[in-house]
């Protein structure tokens, strides 16, 4: 059985092909580009076609010779015609799979109703599993928030119960909802592979809970003392656009999210029980705890924006999973040696290569509040081993030549790290620098957005500044760094980074 999944690169359906390759289900995947697709560790497991499902040509040759296609692709992020875009995708996929045996599609529990007044994009989701149930023999799971690390419905609860100790919300956020674990969603979606009879419509979740529950029960889980006060105020847009200022999550996602919770939106799972028995949802507040337990792991491999963004951008800053990274990228036409020697050389006697002044009232403060400030300095000017200590930094990782992480030990209220890399292109290499700055409650967030303009500055003349260095050490590599006024020309094979 040959099975096709739209939306491999996307939250579920890359959590879904984990599963079917454990289980050695012969998969196809479909994606407009291929290259990114061939970047993930599935891509050597599977087979990869670039396709579009608005163009019908392409897409007859994608699902040439599949038995079973999942269908969970949706296009609320492309602008105002959205629902007319997902139509048109899911009338070309019916013409273009009559051949189908089976389609498997995930959309959402429809509110009670006439669901299309209130939430445009469960209409859309609804819209397209008619469009795909009237032409092919299509199970249609519908479900509420989704619960799992890195979900635009976790990350939503998330952000606002860790940033917030205290809120005023619209009075709908005592609406029930009905959520479900990403762990028994996929477990359905895998369950009903190969079930040749039509499943029709199946609304699946766990206990029906309020909103302002899911926020309180999160809240429980962390021992986050938090207060909740229901007002009959808030238009859901001017709340979405509240939640996408608060949290990491775009306005083409917050939206939706918050449309789909301004009225009571319950599903009857009695089909569900009874045509997959053997599956049991597990609590809310259990989705809950294993989310967070995966996210503190670093074991969440698929996220909400996944998909999302330009390739490899110069500057990008990204809020999400409670970790802040703020990646600054360089193209330097240089060998990869010479960039790693560059960010590798700092600190210590040479400083921090740009705003030393900066640096060292950095160090003074931390020093007036306990921390070992830049005193410590570096043991060599030319190697660093895992583990030793450089300034107010710790080497978490050291690879020659390729990487250099630092783990802050300076005084923040939270956790902060450093990371150059040195990637090999065809063009010469590419320089990636990655501040991670992990807060601790509303006092981190406070602190990094609060300083993040100076950080801004400082981080783009860094990363500037290790470019111009990489690229004299190229054309000079025993007196590129003596015109600085640094350090001897041996000085510059160092290995230390900075974090922010």
């Amino acid at each position: 059985m040959k099975v096709l999944i739209t939306g491999a690169t996307g939250y579920v359906g890359g959590r879904l092909l984990e599963r079917l390759l454990d289980r050695s289900v012969d998969v196809r995947v479909l994606v407009r580009d291929a290259d990114r697709a061939r970047a993930r560790s599935w891509s050597d497991k599977v087979e990869v076609v670039e396709a579009d499902l608005l163009d019908q040509s392409s897409l007859r040759r994608a699902l040439e010779g599949v038995d079973v296609a999942y269908y969970l692709v949706h296009s609320m992020c492309t602008g105002d015609d959205f629902a007319e875009i997902d139509r048109r995708a899911a009338r070309n996929f019916v013409a273009e799979g009559q051949h189908l045996q089976q389609v498997i599609y995930l959309g959402g529990i429809a509110p009670k109703g006439d669901h299309r007044s209130r939430s445009k994009h469960l209409s859309s989701r609804n819209e397209v599993g008619e469009i795909l149930r009237e032409g092919l023999p299509t199970t249609e799971f519908r479900a509420g928030p989704i619960i799992g690390g890195g979900s635009a419905s976790f990350e939503m609860v998330r952000y606002l119960t860790e940033r917030l100790p205290a809120m005023v919300a619209p009075k709908w956020i005592l609406n029930d909802v009905q959520p479900i674990a990403v762990r028994d969603a996929l477990s359905y979606l895998v369950a009903a592979l190969g079930r040749r009879d039509s499943l029709g419509v199946i609304d699946i979740g766990t206990e029906p809970l309020t909103f302002k529950e899911m926020m309180e029960r999160y809240a429980e889980v962390r021992g986050l003392p938090r207060v909740i006060v229901p007002v009959p105020v808030l238009a859901p847009k001017l709340a979405a656009l509240w939640v996408g200022l608060v949290t990491p999550i775009s306005n083409c996602l917050a939206v939706p999210l918050v449309e789909g919770v301004v009225e009571p939106v319950l599903g009857d799972t009695r089909r569900a029980e009874d045509l997959f028995p053997e599956i049991q949802p597990i609590s809310y507040r259990d989705a809950v705890a294993r989310a967070l337990a995966r996210t503190e792991a670093g074991e969440v491999v698929t996220r909400w924006s996944v998909a999302a963004g330009a390739p490899d951008p110069d500057v990008e800053l990204v809020d999400r999973e409670g970790v802040v990274r703020e990646v600054r990228t360089r193209v330097v036409d240089v060998p990869q040696e010479a960039v790693f020697q560059a960010f590798s050389s700092l600190g210590g006697e040479r400083g921090w290569r740009v705003w030393d002044w900066a640096w060292g009232l950095r160090g003074a403060l931390d020093q007036l509040f306990g921390g070992p400030g830049l005193r410590r300095g570096r043991r060599d000017p030319e190697v660093l081993y895992p583990g030793e200590a450089l300034d107010f930094w710790r080497v978490e990782e050291y690879r020659p030549h390729s990487l250099l992480r630092l783990r802050a030990e300076m005084k923040v209220p939270g956790r902060a790290w450093l990371q150059f890399e040195a990637l090999e292109e065809e063009s010469g290499t590419r320089l990636v620098q990655t501040a991670f700055f992990a807060p601790t409650g509303f006092l981190g967030w406070l602190y990094w957005y609060g300083i993040y303009p100076f950080h801004a500055r400082i981080f783009s003349d860094l990363v500037d500044a290790i470019a111009a260095d990489a690229e004299k050490l190229a054309s000079d590599p025993e007196g590129g760094r003596r015109d600085e006024g640094s350090l001897p020309a041996d000085d510059a094979l160092t290995a230390s980074p900075t974090v922010a």
